[in-house]
Order: C-alpha cells, then structure tokens, then sequence
C-alpha cells in the first residue's frame, strides 16, 4: 500500500511538471518527453481491483457555473431580453440539433467546426452552430414572410476554446431579427439602435460598432481583379484584420490561397480605410468602385443608413470599416461587428478594439435556400456575445470583490423563541401563498443570532420575526438587517409592508 502511495505521489508531481511546461510554451519535443514519463509511471500504477478510476472534469470547452456567476448571467440576459420586447420581439425556440443537410454548406471555412452526431434511426444530425440557420429553417418550414424574433439558447462548436476570453465549445447566443419586405435600411438601423442600447446598458465599457457591406466587399474585389471563385475564401482571410496585422493577411491570401500579389496590394489599399459617411460619399467617386453596380448599391444603402442611425442618435458609435468581412457565407448586404475599446494609454493614440462582443447583418437569401420553391424572405439580426460579456463582468467583480446575490429572498421568518417551528412554518406559508420571496432555517429551535447573521451572509434585506407576544398582539416583528430597525406590523399588513420596502430596481451587479 506504501509503494502505491509513493508511485501516485510520483503521478501527481510528474503530472503538475507536464502542466508547468505547457504553461511556460517549453518545446513539444520537451513536453512529449515528460508525457512519455507520466504515461509509464501511470502503467505502473495500474488500477484497483474492482474499482475503476476516472478523472472529475468538464469536457474541453465547457464549464459550470456557480450561484454567483448564475446570479450575474440572470441579470444581464434580463437587461438583453428587455431591450428585445421593448422593440416588439417575440421569442421563438429550436431543437439543439438540425438534419445535418438543414447545416451544411452555410458557414463558409467554419464548417468544419459543426459537431456531427452519429447515425439515430437513419437521420443524420449536427448540432446547431448558430441560431440564424435554425431561424431560416423554421421560416420556410412554416412559410412565414414576415416576423420579429428573439432566440436566446446554447449553441456549439468544434473549435479551440480560450477560455479566459470568453471563447468555448458551449455557448449561449443571444439573437434578434426581423423578417419580411420592407423599406431599406429602417430595420438595419434599428438592429444597430438595439445593439448600442444594450452595450450601453450592461456598462461594461467604450465600444464602437463597425459597418460594411458585403456587396462592397465583392464590389472591391471584383474591381481589385479577385476571381469570382475566390470571393468567399478572400473574404475569409480579410475579416482576420481584427486579430493579425496586413502583411500576416496578405501572406495568407497569397501564400496559401494563391492570389496574386499585385491584386492584394490593391485589395489592401481599401481595405485599411475607415472612417464615417464622408468615407462613403468618397468611395462613391471613387474611379473604380463607382463603375461596380454592386459596390455602388452598397454605398448608397449605407449612406441611407448613417441618415437613420444619426436620427437614432447613435452616429457617434458607428464606423464604416471597409476591413470588416464577417467571414459567413450567408450574408447578403449590411454587416457590423461591435468591438470592446481599450482606452488610449497616450495622449492622441487611437483607441484599440479589444474583442468582438456583438454582430450581424443582412442575409437576404438563406431562407430561399430552404424553400421549395426558392421564395426569399429578406432578413436582418444580430448576435450578443454573451459569453464574452460574462467574462468582462466576472472579471470587474472579481477585481471589486463586490457582493454579489445569489438569491431574490425577500425576506427570512424567524423567531425569538423555542418551539414555534409551527407558527413559522404558518407564517411562511401565507408568504409564499402571497407571491412574497421567504425562506426559514430548517431548523427546530434555531438561535436568532444564526438567524440573523444567515440574513446578512445571503443578503436578505428583512427579517419578519415572531415571538409569544407578538402573537398574542396579532404582530410581527419586522426587522431591517442593513439598519437594525425593528417596526411592529399588523400580521394582515405584513405582505403589503414587505412589497414596499423591497420593490428596488434591478441592477446589473
């Protein structure tokens, strides 16, 4: 028993040795090297007869969340799902999984990032990898022209999680959209209107929206002398300019997607312009781009729509960036990208995108690929990315230690004496028939100190305490835990007091 206890003493350090290697970036052949070893000494570790070892994880790109990090994930899909129906969404739900047929070809390079499942009873299945794909499906499934939605559910993908950065494997999305044949640009504007009202909301910083076009963008490469068969891969590498630098983005497209590099030179002389509606009305001059039909149908649908956005009063959040690709082969004509800004660490320094947390655009054609007669219905949404808000927000609390509630209890019934567990059970009971949020300890006879410091550990504001005295007065004592006060109550007055002290609007943390 000694020799095993040594041998998984031995495991455990070699295996926090492999760990630390990968954490310092040591060479692979190091690190396998020190793999090679931990492997042996668990061979010789073996099992124990009859029991069968297994490690305790969450599979790679998953996580749990605890109370804490529940409370703050509830808070700020209540400020998204608000906005939502301020706007006149209705909400509609998905299977998880889709006909792995319904999924594919729709994504572009990421395809093959869809989770395939195996063959159940001769369909074959994917789990979603967004939740506008699933949206199309439903439209033509059900034959509908016209709908605002909001969807907000888990969706997955077979990609490498960076998990400190908010990017898994598991994730929830939070999308709205509007379907149907209206007028240009009023539905775009008020998606990008609904996007900075949100953003602003959860405060979790400056941030600025980036608008394009996809008709632009093929527009450019067209006039740049890209292949017509090349659009889709090109558009791919150019919407990498947020995360790498030109030249890394033109040794791709010329390297590994045999362009030639006179044509991403070219392509690389618009794509780092940015600017606001003068950039428009520039490239609207523009020798080459203004004999493009398409670029030049989505120059002047942007200039529409810098027209609504400065009514909506969110002009000053908006960039026209000529770099932005959003690499889905299902998008038609606008498209934005929403950017996390770090602050400038120097006078007259640009501020810096730190990180997509919010994106969409229009995608005119994707339903008619699910309708048998190939109707299109035209549409325009968008996505918050949650996960990434998740992160900035834990993280700011983390830094704060700031308490946080991992419940809504109103209030706690407790006693000042021995046995009265029937008169709280009573009491909690005509609470909760009430609609009032109440909690006791499970306890017999529990001292009302521990009472009080359970009130003050889990924050709940009041305390509705009954003892022999009270009860023969018809009264309950109803203390406020943040002042100490105490105030005798009528008991048929008691649901009514408590609703007014606590009706407090909810906050983001």
């Amino acid at each position: 028993m000694a020799d095993r206890a040594a041998l998984e003493e031995l495991v455990r350090l070699q295996g926090a040795h492999v760990r630390g290697l990968k954490e310092q970036k040591a060479s692979a052949e190091q690190i396998e090297e020190e793999v090679t070893k931990l492997l042996k000494l668990k061979a010789q570790l073996g099992q124990d007869e009859g029991k069968q070892k297994f490690v305790l994880k969450t599979p790679k790109g998953t996580r749990d969340y605890s109370p804490r990090q529940m409370a703050v994930r509830e808070k700020v899909f209540d400020v998204i799902i608000r906005c939502f129906k301020r706007h006149g969404a209705e909400v509609i739900d998905t299977p998880v999984f889709e006909l792995k047929e319904t999924l594919t070809g729709k994504y572009g390079e990421d395809s093959k990032l869809i989770y395939d499942l195996k063959d159940q009873g001769g369909e074959l299945l994917s789990l979603r990898y967004d939740l506008t794909v699933p949206f199309a499906r439903y439209l033509a499934m059900n034959k509908l022209t016209n709908i605002k939605r909001y969807h907000i559910a888990k969706v997955y993908r077979r990609d490498n999680p960076a998990m400190t950065r908010g990017r898994y494997r598991e994730f929830y999305q939070c999308d709205f959209d509007i379907a149907g044949q209206f007028d240009p640009m009023i539905p775009d504007a008020e998606c990008l209107k609904i996007m900075c009202e949100i953003l602003s909301s959860l405060q979790i910083g400056n941030f600025l929206v980036k608008v394009n076009d996809r008709r632009i963008l093929d527009g450019m490469f067209a006039v740049c002398g890209v292949p017509d068969s090349k659009f889709r891969t090109i558009c791919s590498s150019v919407d990498k300019l947020d995360k790498v630098s030109w030249e890394e983005v033109k040794n791709e497209m010329v390297g590994e997607k045999g362009l030639a590099p006179e044509v991403a030179d070219r392509i690389g002389d618009y794509v780092q312009q940015h600017g606001g509606v003068s950039l428009v009305e520039q490239l609207l001059q523009d020798p080459k781009l203004s004999q493009n039909k398409q670029a030049v149908e989505g120059l002047g649908d942007l200039k529409l729509l810098f027209e609504y956005l400065i009514l909506f009063g969110i002009d000053d959040k908006i960039s026209f960036d000529l770099s932005l690709a959003r690499g889905l082969d299902y998008y038609t004509g606008v498209i934005y990208e929403a950017v996390l800004l770090q602050m400038p660490t120097q006078a007259g320094e640009e501020p810096l995108g730190v990180g997509s947390i919010a994106a969409g655009g229009r995608y005119d054609g994707l339903v008619g690929m699910f309708d048998p007669k190939g109707r299109k219905v035209p549409c325009v949404g968008l996505s918050i990315g949650v996960e990434r808000i998740f992160s900035i927000v834990e993280q700011r609390l983390e830094a704060s230690e700031e308490k946080v509630r991992t419940t809504e209890t109103q209030v706690l019934v407790a006693s000042a004496q021995k046995k009265l567990l029937e008169e709280r059970l009573k009491l909690v009971s005509e609470l909760w028939d009430a609609g009032i949020k109440a909690e006791l300890l499970y306890k017999k006879n529990p001292k009302l100190l521990n009472q009080l410091q359970y009130c003050e550990e889990a924050g709940i504001p009041l305390v509705a305490i009954i003892g022999e005295q009270e009860l023969k007065d018809g009264v309950v004592k109803l203390r406020s835990v943040a002042s100490r006060e105490e105030v005798d109550v009528q008991r048929e007055d008691l649901v009514e007091e408590i609703r007014r002290r606590t009706n407090q609007p909810l906050s983001i943390c």
